[in-house]
């Protein structure tokens, strides 16, 4: 049987446009299958990403995210994070919620950088699981973290940092593979 460590990952931008906007926050909860085939937290991360080009920023985004030049101040630079990221997600596979947004900016900035992915191949997303399982469910009527997060009783009080944002992701994919009994 094929077991993959899973990296569970969010990311906080200074907007939307992958070419444009940056990388302010990664977060990364990593998980591996314990001995019951259940994936447990393995470990954790977060890095503050200093902006190189801040005056680009959707000023929208910056305070969606919290940004604080102060809070920054010992950011790292892109490649120290993206350095990081890659020893800590060797050969996982990369889990998000909306998994597209995120991994565009990963993977541009392993491309910006020059730092090599070493993630495995596939990535796969909370979004399209949810869709999946829940379609039919009346009470479900989208599909943000925040509403899947409430749907299913997951606390998630720093809702727009990356590394809460990444535990949240990391228990709703745990509850998404449940049985439905167990929900």
């Amino acid at each position: 049987m094929l077991q993959k460590t899973l990296a569970f990952i969010d990311i906080e931008t200074t907007g939307t446009d992958v070419v444009k906007h940056e990388i302010l926050e990664i977060g990364l909860v990593v998980a591996k299958m314990n001995d019951q085939g259940h994936y447990v937290l393995f470990k954790e991360h977060e890095w503050k990403v200093k902006p190189e080009r801040i005056e680009d920023a959707d000023p929208v985004a910056l305070r969606v995210n919290g940004y604080d030049p102060g809070k920054w101040l010992f950011a790292h630079s892109l490649t120290q994070a993206m350095q990081a990221l890659a020893k800590e997600t060797e050969g996982a596979v990369m889990v998000a919620h909306n998994v597209g947004f995120d991994y565009s900016f990963i993977a541009k900035a392993f491309a910006d950088t020059g730092v090599e992915n070493k993630m495995f191949y596939a990535n796969l997303d909370t979004i399209s699981l949810a869709v999946a399982k829940l379609h039919r469910h009346p009470q479900v009527k989208r599909y943000t973290l925040r509403a899947l997060c409430e749907f299913f009783n997951i606390t998630n009080e720093r809702a727009h940092t990356a590394l809460a944002d990444a535990r949240a992701t990391f228990e709703l994919y745990q509850r998404l593979m449940q049985p439905p009994t167990q929900r």
